[in-house]
Order: structure tokens, then C-alpha cells, then sequence
């Protein structure tokens, strides 16, 4: 038996208590004599290896129907004796009560030995000095004959591991196997498709607008003996993601139960977020603080989750906590599917009931989750139907489906009042942007030509966005315009399509076009074919290939 004073946190985990067998204290006549030790095996995952304490020392024999009997009840040590009576007195034993074979019979009566009493008596144990074996997880033990509290070493604890309350174990007689169970949360990230209004793994959006991510972890119930509990995100961006505005869209919210989904807000197809939690959930941003590094990674640290619930009652029930918040797409962003932009998390969460939650070293971690957000570019060439020659001086208006147009310096107007100019090249691009349509009028033509009538579309149309894990996503995008806008071409990794817009040279539509008869309604019909308002469509479908992009 090695001896040590703990000094780090400890974690325990939840099994079914055995402190019930002590009230059995007769001797059995008919069965083997005791021996002086027993052996014990901790099986399962959620340690490498535990301490175990003793409470009391027993003479301890097999009973019928895999009972045990525990007679001649000691306590283990003055230091196990010193520890657990004024934890037992302040419970409700009563003070007149001193001895191991009293503390038994009353732990046993009406179930006084809850989890919450367990973590108390392990925490006296662990600073009272009182001496502790070392058992390592899957092997064999002989331990001394009683009862012991089975401790499992907080630095033995691995990524997505945990329990929850002590393991009281009865010693002796046939071989004895103990198996913690472990509960540990979970944590996903999604982000807000505004053409679907659905949070999804992926989605689309325009470069500067923004953009909702959510994270939401999932508490599992069964969780006992914290007396507080809180977790944090730690949420890392790719360099295409704007974090400025982080810290102020940040809001929190918590539910009780582990069932019931994550929709703490509601959400339009405008691509916004609202503040106002849902029904059953309650806003804690207050609680929680927030803290954005320069290289864009965060952590959402939660304030304490039992008392944001009502209570242990309720927390034990688990919980479900949301973080919601905006960073849209920047300048640096990647464009198109070969690598999107990946946003990844995972949560950090208290290592036992005893873990010191404002240390990182009270905590561990789930694995990592993420979500992608991905934009698209389209590059319009202004050229002559007489022999596609570029033409610069065309000026055009490009509107998206929010009414913005198209600036000079790439940025939108959200008056619908900008416009471009095609320079020697005749081409005009526009650079990062959602799926869904553009309105392409032209104000000006070039020197020459004529101008077309009305306003034709572009539509692009992303599909496999809505997947279980972005490494499934295989986005296809298919793109269509109408007459006099033609695809040309298409880049899929870089998400460029080329088209041309179309101009009839003056000349022609004077010369080969317009009857010498002067019949109105044939100059009519023929003007409106010129101009191309039967629409032609044009798809082109992009697909992406398979595997993860690349982050």
C-alpha cells in the first residue's frame, strides 16, 4: 500500500453503490471462513489508473445469491475515521453515532450514501492524508477485506473521458470486478444557410456579409456530485474568416435535458440569427465571458450550468448549451470547393466533481467538430457577337437578390445605385459571392454597339451543402443565364465561371436586320429577337470530387 497526499483533482465514476451489503452482519455458519484479503479488478475505459481508499475493515465471506457478508466492522484508520465523521454528521447521522458498525447501518438506511455524499467523503479522504492504494485499470488487486472508495486518478483521464461519482466496493471473499461508467459531453458546430434558413456543415455567402455559426454541446445526464459545472468552446477560424465581430454577436443559451435538439433561436432567410431564445431555453450570455485572440481563435467560457438550470436535480437530467455568433468571410477567404473555409471547435469540460474549473488542468476535451462556409466567383466579359472581341466602355448595373449593386471597388450598395465599367479587357468581376441570382442590365454600351434591352439573370444554385459531416460535402453548383449572357467556362476548385455578355454591333441591326418595307410589326419582332428576350438558358454544372478539403 503506497501512501501520498493528493494533490491534484479526482475523478470518480458512477456505479451501482455496494455500501448496502454492510447492514449484513451476522455471521454465516455455513460458510468459508474469512480471509484477510480480496481481490478487485476495475475494468472499463475511463482511467489508466485509480486510488482506492478504505473506509472501514471487515471480516468478509461469500453469502447466497452473490451476496457478501461483512461482519466485525472497523474503521480503516483514525485519519478514515477523522475525515468521514463530521462529513456523516453533517448529513444527518446523529452526532451520538461514532462507530464503523453505527456509520454503516445509517449510510445503509434509507439510502443515505448519495453521489453527492460520496464526492463529500472523498474529498475529506483526499486531504486528510489517509492512506491509499494505487490500482491500475484491468489488473488484478488484493486489497484488505471491507469496504473501499474507488477514486480514479484525474491525471490518468484521457481526451472525451470522464465520470461521476466514488465507487463504494465490498472486499473480500470472491474475486470482485468494478466498472465505471463514463458520461462525457459532446460538442458540434454548424452554420446558417440563408437560402434554407437551416443551420447546416456548410453553406455559401458573400464576402463581407454575415454569417452565423453555431455551436452546441450536449451535456449527458447522469452527471452527479459537481457542485458547479461549466464548460468552454474553444473555437479555432481559418484565416478566411473575419473575427471582429466575435465578441459582440456573441450569445449563449442552455436548456435542460440532453434531448430536444438546438434551436435556441429562431432564423430567417435574410441569413440572420435572432436574440430571443426559443421556448425551454434561457439566454446566459451574461454569465459567460468571451475572449478572441489576434489570430482569430476564441474560447466561450460558460458560467456555472447547475445554477443557470434550477439546481443539481435538474442538471442531472443533462443539459444542452448553444453559442451562437457572427464571422463572415473576409478579404483572405478561399474561393470555391477545392478548399472552403473550415471553422473547427471542440469543448473542454471539468475532469470530475472535484476538478478546479478555473485551472485548464481541472479540465480535458471532446474530439473536434467543424463546418465549412464556401463563396464563388463570376468573371462577365463584355465582347461584340462579331467575333467575341472584349469591348471596354460598357456600362452595366449588377444587382444581387438583396438589391445591392455592384461598386467599382467590388463592395455592394445596398442603395442599388452603383455600377461598372468594363476597362480594355471588357471584363467585370464579381468576387465572392452567394449562390442565387443576378440581375445584369446594361446602362451604357461601347462605342458601336447597341446596348440590350431589359434586365437578364444569372443564377447559380449550390446543392450538397446540407450533409451530416463536411467531409462528405461534395457541393455541386450549376449556373445558368439568359440570353444575351453565355457560360463559357468553369473552374471548379476555384469556383470561376467565365461568361460573356453579349453586344450587336449599330451597324448590323441597321443594315441586315431592318426591312426595307417599314412593316412595324415585323421591325417589332424583329428587334426583340436581336435583343434576346426570348431567354436562352445556359447550365453549367460544377461538381466537387471526393474527399475532405483540405484545411
Amino acid at each position: 500500500m503506497n501512501k501520498k497526499v493528493c494533490s491534484f483533482p479526482i475523478l470518480f465514476a458512477l456505479l451501482t453503490l455496494l455500501i448496502g451489503t454492510c447492514a449484513v452482519v451476522f455471521p454465516a455458519s455455513a460458510q468459508a471462513a474469512p480471509t484477510s484479503t480480496g481481490s478487485i479488478t476495475v475494468s472499463g475505459t475511463v482511467a489508466r489508473s485509480y486510488d482506492a481508499y478504505q473506509i472501514f475493515s471487515a471480516n468478509v465471506v461469500d453469502g447466497d445469491s452473490d451476496a457478501k457478508i461483512a461482519t466485525d466492522l472497523a474503521w480503516a484508520s483514525d485519519a478514515v475515521r477523522d475525515a468521514a465523521l463530521p462529513v456523516l454528521h453533517s448529513a444527518g447521522m446523529p452526532n451520538s453515532q461514532t462507530t464503523a458498525q453505527e456509520a454503516a447501518e445509517w449510510l445503509n438506511t434509507d439510502s443515505h450514501l448519495t453521489s453527492a455524499l460520496s464526492a463529500q467523503l472523498a474529498r475529506s479522504l483526499q486531504s486528510s492524508g489517509a492512506e491509499l492504494a494505487a490500482l491500475n485499470a484491468g489488473t488484478a488487486a488484493e486489497l484488505p477485506c471491507g469496504y473501499w472508495l474507488i477514486v480514479a486518478d484525474d491525471d490518468a483521464i484521457a481526451q472525451g473521458e470522464a465520470g461521476t461519482a466514488p465507487i463504494m466496493a465490498l472486499v473480500g471473499g470472491s474475486a470482485v470486478t468494478v466498472k465505471p461508467k463514463a458520461a462525457t459531453p459532446k460538442v458540434a458546430k454548424h452554420v446558417l444557410e440563408d437560402s434554407t434558413a437551416a443551420w447546416q456543415k456548410a453553406a455559401d455567402a458573400t464576402v463581407a456579409d454575415d454569417l452565423y455559426w453555431r455551436l452546441s454541446a450536449t451535456v449527458p445526464a447522469g452527471l452527479t456530485a459537481y457542485d458547479t459545472y461549466a464548460v468552454r468552446f474553444v473555437d479555432t477560424m481559418s484565416a478566411g474568416l473575419d473575427p471582429s465581430k466575435v465578441a459582440a454577436s456573441m450569445r449563449v443559451y442552455v436548456a435542460a435535458g440532453a434531448d430536444g435538439g438546438f434551436d435556441a433561436v429562431q432564423t430567417g432567410k435574410d441569413g440572420r440569427a435572432d436574440t430571443e431564445p426559443a421556448k425551454g431555453w434561457t439566454d446566459i450570455t451574461a454569465q459567460c465571458a468571451t475572449k478572441v485572440a489576434v489570430d482569430g481563435t476564441f474560447t466561450v467560457r460558460t458560467g456555472d450550468l447547475i445554477a443557470a438550470l434550477g439546481g443539481a436535480d435538474a442538471f442531472t437530467a443533462g443539459a444542452r448549451v448553444v453559442a451562437v455568433y457572427n464571422a463572415p468571410l473576409n478579404s483572405a477567404c478561399n474561393h470555391g470547393i477545392a478548399k472552403g473555409n473550415p471553422n473547427e471547435v471542440y469543448l473542454r469540460y471539468p475532469r470530475s466533481p472535484f476538478a478546479d474549473q478555473f485551472s485548464d488542468a481541472g479540465f480535458t476535451r471532446t474530439p473536434s467538430d467543424d463546418a465549412c462556409a464556401y463563396t464563388w466567383d463570376l468573371a462577365l466579359t463584355k465582347r461584340g457577337s462579331d467575333g467575341d472581341k472584349p469591348l471596354a466602355g460598357a456600362v452595366l448595373s449588377i444587382a444581387d437578390d438583396r438589391g445591392r449593386t455592384l461598386a467599382a471597388d467590388g463592395t455592394w450598395d445596398a442603395e442599388g445605385k452603383a455600377t461598372v465599367t468594363t476597362g480594355e479587357d471588357g471584363r467585370v468581376t464579381v468576387s465572392g459571392v452567394d449562390s442565387g441570382k443576378l440581375e445584369v442590365r446594361e446602362l451604357k454600351a461601347p462605342k458601336g454597339y447597341t446596348a440590350f434591352e431589359g434586365t437578364c439573370c444569372v443564377t447559380v444554385k449550390a446543392e450538397g451543402l446540407d450533409v451530416d459531416q463536411v467531409a462528405a460535402a461534395k457541393p455541386k453548383v450549376t449556373v445558368s443565364a439568359e440570353s444575351p449572357l453565355r457560360v463559357d467556362a468553369a473552374d471548379a476548385g476555384k469556383g470561376l465561371v467565365e461568361l460573356s455578355v453579349l453586344n450587336t454591333p449599330s451597324n448590323e441591326v441597321s443594315r441586315g436586320f431592318m426591312p426595307s418595307t417599314g412593316d412595324r410589326t415585323l421591325v417589332l419582332v424583329t428587334a426583340l429577337a436581336v435583343i434576346g428576350v426570348v431567354a436562352i438558358v445556359v447550365a453549367l454544372v460544377i461538381k466537387r470530387g471526393g474527399g475532405r478539403h483540405d484545411k
